[in-house]
């Protein structure tokens, strides 16, 4: 155990954000193997701020999975049916992160290159949603 972790889960999203996400999602999934009714009120504050920290975590972390799958061919029905999300929420989705990335100047490059965005985008035929 980490003697620097609290033994108790967090009640509140603002310290739950605190905890690395892999270990965010280890939390949940114990406190969801241990819930019982007699948890009470901490129980279930302590679910809702570790499974809202982790939607936005994830939230933050799709799109960029989703450039992953673009990149190595999916189609956006297949990313579709992976995510729950219909195609144009994964085009906005995908498009608002690939605007930032595309700017984002690490050592005089961006972080992704603006020609794969659009070889996808021409590649999906996305040039006519957007």
């Amino acid at each position: 155990m980490n003697p620097t972790r609290p033994t108790e889960p967090p009640v509140r999203f603002a310290d739950a954000e605190e905890i690395n996400p892999f270990q965010l999602l280890l939390d949940l999934h114990d406190h969801a193997v241990a819930r019982a009714p007699e948890n009470g009120l901490g129980g279930v504050l302590a679910e809702l701020a570790l499974s809202a920290a982790m939607v936005s975590r994830w939230s933050r972390w799709q799109p960029s999975t989703i450039h992953s799958a673009l990149r190595a061919g999916a189609d956006l029905t297949d990313i579709a049916n992976a995510t729950g999300l219909a195609a144009s929420d994964v085009v906005r989705r995908w498009r608002r992160w690939a605007d930032v990335q595309t700017r984002l100047d690490i050592g005089g490059r961006p972080s992704v290159d603006p020609a794969e965005v659009l070889a996808i985008e021409r590649r999906l035929g996305l040039e006519v949603i957007w």
